[in-house]
């Protein structure tokens, strides 16, 4: 008698190809934004989503999940610039920065070691636009 897997699946695993698209989706973010310096941080996401979309819902969902996480990081450093313009809450834009920039290269490291695993990831907080 044969044994069945311990975790029966009513879905087959994604293939390597739709795993490596979801890695991407979430390192993507990291990659633009260093070489942009933040500001095309939602690109990547964004074509990987253009791409999978119809293809691979764990692509899809990761593409998704990074983009619209990225454009509330990216509120958070408009927020930055606007205390930064006020002069007296330059502090309070710096620790803004800071707290968005970690949170976002820790979450989006999070999200590829999950993909990794072909396990979907969510953001802690996201501007829901793509989905």
């Amino acid at each position: 008698m044969t044994q069945q897997p311990s975790h029966p699946s009513s879905q087959p695993l994604p293939s390597a190809e739709e795993r490596t698209a979801s890695i991407l989706a979430h390192l993507s973010a990291i990659i633009a934004a260093v070489v942009s310096a933040g500001w095309l941080s939602i690109v990547g996401p964004l074509i990987v989503w253009a791409l999978y979309k119809d293809r691979s819902p764990l692509a899809r969902q990761a593409a998704a999940g990074a983009f619209n996480f990225n454009l509330a990081i990216w509120a958070a450093f408009i927020v930055g610039w606007i205390c930064l313009f006020t002069i007296i809450l330059i502090p309070v834009a710096v620790v803004l920065w800071i707290v968005a920039g970690l949170t976002a290269l820790v979450c989006h490291i999070q999200g590829a070691v999950k993909a990794n695993r072909n396990e979907p990831y969510r953001y802690p907080f996201e501007i829901r636009v793509l989905s």
